[in-house]
């Protein structure tokens, strides 16, 4: 009933503005529409059954791979000839149709039909190619790439981007590398998406309806009718794709959507609002241009290739979570849902219109995204608050710095203890502790520092944060710096310890694990010289010691 009203409407606007014609053929072309649907529909359902059995009998399939497919049975992956050839004769029978009654001028051409055609069919052969023996990454690209030229030639291009640069066009340098770009994109997607039962061809029949949808508010010629001879096609092959499927969709039919979709959203930008032309295909091919931008940065971030295979995609991450195959489906049915939603938002272009479904769509990703739990993602929010905390990273870094200089010129543990305490009472270390490896004559009282004898054991300094207790250093992790001398002599051990904490560490460890170190040890070698030649001038002049005493 929906779409029987939106045909209608459409039929209203087109005629009020002169693109159709009144009387007859005007009422004729909502029923000729959804007749072409039904068509498409028909033959979808029909063929798809016919080829799965015809391909299961000459054992055209493909056995479950170890890593990314979760099908347990060897399942047809040539879907994809059924919704081209349902596509086709559906567009045959509009052609017949429009041939027997000139009146419903539905604005197609065979020159016009042909412009998308051709390199539909082009890359439609690379995906049937691709699932009977396997193409390269190259040829894939190349031969994608060729036919958004192809487009590009017949006069469907991207001209201008008026969300970023307002009214400037492009030159043909910078229009043909982005609607090749464009291209790739979209025919990629979905390819990407094709990784659950029923999960590719559902999306696209979502952002398929937004197309026609658009189409019909912008009285765009010919893309009403090849997007619902498309999505019948779709809708009829989902019958046997939904789970548990008995045929997949294969590269020949995710890729020939992905490349019609793309090429219809770029027929109906030339003549429709410029807000409409750029957004509303973005979004409503939201949820594979998500997961497409997802696995790039992924795989980017993770120093992997590319294009390699994982088990990562957000399908994947759903059903970690627990969720069937089914569930997984119908969850991203629902964000396909949501993207087409706020892209018919966007039929009535304001500024708060455009603000509200990007601070919507930023958010939900963003809320989405955290919930899939992608370690990659982790590792960025790590370094994002790192980053953030930067400042305290500098005063602890040189708190450590400035104690490696004191140490350089320290001659006493008395000063020894003062430095080690003015290091560690402002940085993210609660406790440390120096164990000296020979028993000095005898230690000072340093403020701040513990004394701890334990009987046949050389002595040990310990330092503890205020407010910090001994039972709570049981969940404490610890850093054990041996103190060696330049000249290889060991001095004793600094042990650190560190709460357990949800905040990084905000210190460069290595000013621990390098430079400190030697420093200390330098140091307490140069406190046990000193102290040496204290007591022996001690011994040599009791006088002089008797009035230091007193």
């Amino acid at each position: 009933m929906l779409l029987a009203f939106a045909l209608k409407a459409s039929v209203a606007w087109q005629i009020e503005a002169g693109l159709r014609p009144s009387g007859d053929g005007g009422k004729l072309l909502t029923p000729f529409y959804l007749g072409i649907f039904l068509v498409s529909l028909l033959f979808s359902f029909v063929l798809t059954r016919y080829i799965r059995n015809w391909a299961v009998a000459r054992g055209w399939v493909a056995p479950p791979g170890p890593q990314r497919h979760l099908h347990s049975r060897p399942l047809p992956r040539i879907g994809g000839i059924a919704i081209m050839a349902s596509f086709l004769a559906a567009l045959v029978a509009a052609l017949g149709l429009n041939f027997w009654n000139p009146g419903l001028a539905w604005g197609a051409s065979p020159q016009s039909l042909l412009t998308i055609l051709v390199p539909g069919f082009l890359v439609f052969s690379l995906g049937v190619y691709d699932d009977l023996h396997g193409a390269s990454v190259y040829l894939k690209f190349g031969v994608q790439a060729l036919a958004a030229a192809m487009l590009y030639a017949g006069g469907l291009r991207i001209l201008d981007l008026p969300v970023l640069f307002g009214d400037h066009h492009f030159s043909w340098m910078i229009s043909l590398p982005l609607t090749i770009l464009w291209v790739l994109a979209i025919t990629n997607a979905f390819n990407l998406i094709d990784g659950l039962d029923g999960l590719a061809a559902g999306s696209a029949l979502f952002s398929t309806t937004v197309v026609f949808v658009a189409a019909l508010v912008s009285q765009t010629p010919m893309v009403p009718l090849m997007t619902l001879a498309l999505a019948g096609a779709v809708l009829g092959f989902l019958r046997y794709n939904f789970n548990p499927a008995t045929i997949f969709l294969g590269d020949s039919g995710s890729l020939f959507i992905g490349f019609m979709l793309s090429a219809l959203a770029l027929q109906g930008a030339q003549k429709a609002p410029t807000l409409i032309a750029v957004a509303i295909p973005m979004v409503s091919f939201g949820l594979p241009i998500l997961e497409t931008t997802l696995s790039v940065l992924r795989r980017f971030i993770s120093g992997r290739p590319v294009f390699t295979a994982d088990r990562e995609h957000i399908h994947h991450k759903l059903l970690e979570r627990g969720m069937s195959q089914r569930q997984a489906v119908i969850v991203l049915y629902g964000v396909s849902a949501v993207f087409a939603m706020l892209s018919l938002f966007l039929l009535w272009p304001t500024g708060s219109t455009l603000g509200l479904v990007l601070a919507v769509l930023g958010v939900g990703v963003w809320v989405g995204v955290q919930h899939l739990n992608y370690l990659e993602f982790g590792e960025l929010r790590r370094i994002a608050q790192r980053t953030m905390g930067q400042r305290q990273v500098f005063v602890n870094n040189l708190a450590i710095r400035r104690a490696i200089e004191e140490l350089k010129v320290a001659q006493s543990y008395d000063q020894l203890g003062r430095i080690l305490t003015a290091a560690f009472e402002g940085n993210d270390f609660d406790v440390f502790e120096l164990r000296l490896q020979a028993t000095p004559v005898q230690l000072p009282e340093i403020p701040g520092l513990q004394l701890i004898v334990e009987h046949g054991k050389p002595p040990r300094l310990r330092w503890r944060k205020p407010g910090t207790y001994a039972h709570a250093m049981v969940s404490a992790w610890s850093l054990n710096l041996d103190l060696v001398t330049s000249t290889h002599r060991r001095c004793g051990t600094l042990a650190i310890y560190r709460l357990y904490s949800q905040r990084d560490l905000q210190l460069d460890i290595n000013l621990l694990t390098s430079v400190f170190p030697v420093a200390l040890a330098e140091a307490l070698d140069r406190a046990v010289v000193a102290q040496s030649v204290e007591l022996a001038a001690q011994a040599e002049n009791p006088v002089l010691a008797a009035a230091q005493a007193g």
